[in-house]
């Protein structure tokens, strides 16, 4: 996600059908119809502007641990993007990329936000955004939320994945900007434990305020 091309000053909601009418294993739905108790905003970690504050290691946050991949799985290169192919091994471990191809957290409009840097590399603005994202919670989710940063109405795909490695579910999202998504899993299981983010967006794509914790509403 470049820094040109960020922040729109309203932030649209995608919509989606209820779980109830979804024949996935995981379901997109309206985020605002999720009452997810916790939030990892980034903001409480080192940033700066412009590239942002290369994170070269495993960024561990309150509640979830954040890199490129999953142990088992490559990194391959699409264009300027990452695609990550393989099989993740159990149990699921997060993995950050190559150095200068892992993440960056970027001070922009007063909040931070998490950039997946892809195979040209830290600090050049074809890099940013375009790297894949992957993040393991500490406990296992049934439902979850994320904030997608400067999107230019390209693909997105995000896999969700189980402890054991195991694909629970894989979706292709609407064209992107900036939006918010939300996810429940069918019938309530409560097994997500790791999500996958990959994008082949033109300007690349930033991730923000992630929400998860047992809702009250989801048994």
């Amino acid at each position: 996600m470049r820094p040109t091309c960020l922040f729109l000053a309203c932030i649209a909601v995608a919509a989606a059908a209820p779980a109830t009418a979804c024949d996935g294993a995981v379901c997109l739905v309206d985020p605002e119809t999720l009452a997810l108790p916790r939030i990892i905003t980034f903001d409480d970690t080192r940033s700066s502007r412009g590239p942002g504050r290369s994170v070269e290691d495993v960024l561990i946050m309150d509640g979830a641990h954040f890199g490129e991949r999953f142990a088992g799985q490559t990194a391959e290169t699409n264009g300027d993007h990452d695609r990550i192919t393989g099989g993740a091994l159990p149990p699921l471990t997060v993995m950050p990329g190559m150095p200068g191809q892992n993440l960056s957290v970027v001070f922009f409009d007063g909040n931070n936000i998490l950039n997946g840097y892809g195979p040209a590399g830290f600090p050049k603005r074809r890099a940013q955004g375009e790297g894949a994202i992957a993040f393991l919670f500490d406990e296992d989710q049934s439902a979850l939320a994320f904030q997608l940063r400067g999107g230019e109405h390209g693909t997105a795909e995000v896999t969700f994945l189980a402890r054991d490695g195991k694909l629970i579910e894989k979706l292709s999202l609407p064209p992107v900007g900036e939006h918010y998504f939300g996810f429940v899993r069918r019938n309530g299981a409560s097994d997500i434990a790791g999500v996958l983010l990959e994008n082949n967006d033109p300007q690349g794509l930033a991730l923000d305020n992630v929400k998860f914790g047992k809702s009250p509403d989801l048994s």
